[in-house]
């Protein structure tokens, strides 16, 4: 971890596990293991049941954590969702007659991330890089087969609990389950609602992965509201304890997806382009939530290609295979050169225009990328943006940080 930087929210939960040094009560029977993403177990008088098994690379420390709360074997290991931190110690953790539960589409979303693998290797690096230092040796992600998969629900009892798993396939992956105790009204979401709740889903991530679609969401949402829960306990946030509270974060966050949904909509057919509404929709203070992880902006975008497709139509070039960059060098040319270029960015950037700044910078640098003056100008307005997005948004911070140390490794190789 790069020790340099205050971590946004959401880095900061996701790290939060290397300073647990013991398991956490939630209640006098359900254990709380702080990983990537949390692990919960769930104690019951006829052995005990786990809710996620975290990461492959903390096996060892989890496994230590959870051995003194252990009350007999391991009946199940539920997986509330197909990420690696999810599902990752299951190999280790899994006792002989341990059953494995997952939704049923858990193995597909598992094979659309492994013939990805090494695309989506590389975009998370440049995310994630700063924050995560995994050696080389670290273990690969494992192959995991299930014992029960879930279409719809499945229920069971164990000892003296029982157990309602429901597919959820709206959230962080198409294939979410959430763990309902009905007798003693405990919701277990995972991150059906992300990594943190209240806050605005990120319905499609800028890493690269299946979008998750508006509508399944917001049904998703609904039907966790309508449990009725007294404690929800999602995959990273503290837990919402009383039947009020509970009603109240998932009340407002159905409130304010519903009012973005609609908004594009309605925006769409009045004819205003994506980038507008992306300007334009702000969610009224009475359901504002927090930005921590997705935004409205990049909600109306997801919003809006969900329901219109991915040609905007705004230029006949998006029809074909030549992108605005391959004519970077003619641009560059008619302008007088980069230094030109840069020189309108700072201008840009002193009206306080750094975006407009950015996309001349694309231009210079996209066509001499060693040019200094368009470096200089990049780093201030790199500087500026991070300044602008106040280290709330996990995915803005990183990715800003993550462009500001290549242009000062760019600059450096110019001395």
């Amino acid at each position: 971890m790069n020790a340099s930087y205050e971590l946004p929210p959401v880095a900061a939960l996701v790290t939060a596990g290397l300073s647990q040094t013991e398991a956490e009560p939630v209640t006098d029977s359900i254990f709380r293991i702080r990983d990537i993403a949390n692990l919960y177990l769930v104690k019951t008088d006829d052995g005990d049941v786990l809710i996620n098994s975290g990461l492959m690379d903390n096996v060892a420390s989890n496994l230590a954590k959870l051995r003194p709360h252990r009350s007999g074997p391991l009946r199940k290991i539920i997986i509330t969702q197909a990420h690696p931190d999810h599902f990752g110690g299951v190999p280790e953790l899994r006792e002989p007659e341990t059953e494995i539960i997952t939704e049923r589409r858990f193995s597909e979303t598992c094979l659309f991330f492994n013939d990805l693998a090494p695309y989506l290797k590389r975009r998370m690096l440049k995310l994630w890089g700063m924050t995560f230092d995994r050696p080389d040796d670290a273990p690969e992600v494992p192959e995991i087969v299930s014992d029960i998969t879930v279409d719809g629900q499945f229920s069971f009892s164990q000892g003296n609990r029982q157990f309602e798993v429901i597919s959820t396939p709206g959230g962080e992956t198409l294939c979410s389950l959430t763990v309902w105790l009905p007798e003693e009204r405990i919701v277990f979401v995972g991150n059906l609602f992300g990594p943190l709740l209240s806050s605005m889903p990120f319905l499609t991530t800028i890493r690269g992965e299946k979008p998750r679609l508006v509508k399944p969401y917001l049904d998703a949402l609904d039907r966790v509201r309508k449990l009725g829960a007294e404690i929800l306990i999602a995959g990273h946030s503290e837990p919402v304890r009383g039947i009020d509270n509970v009603r109240a974060v998932l009340d407002k966050m159905y409130s304010a997806v519903s009012y973005v949904r609609n908004e594009t909509l309605n925006g769409m057919n009045d004819g205003k382009d994506v980038h507008t509404l992306m300007r334009e929709i702000k969610l009224p203070p009475e359901i504002r939530i927090d930005e921590y992880h997705g935004t409205v902006a990049w909600a109306v975008r997801a919003i809006w290609e969900e329901s219109s497709g991915w040609f905007h139509y705004d230029s006949t070039t998006s029809l074909y295979g030549v992108p605005r960059s391959s004519i970077d060098e003619d641009l560059v040319e008619l302008a007088g050169g980069a230094d030109a270029l840069a020189q309108r960015a700072e201008e840009k950037l002193s009206d306080e225009r750094p975006l407009e700044a950015m996309h001349l910078l694309d231009i210079a640098l996209g066509a001499t990328p060693s040019n200094s003056a368009a470096l200089a100008v990049k780093k201030q307005v790199l500087e500026q943006l991070l300044i602008q997005a106040a280290n709330i948004n996990v995915s803005e911070v990183m990715w800003l940080r993550s462009e500001l140390m290549l242009t000062e490794l760019a600059q450096a190789q110019q001395e």
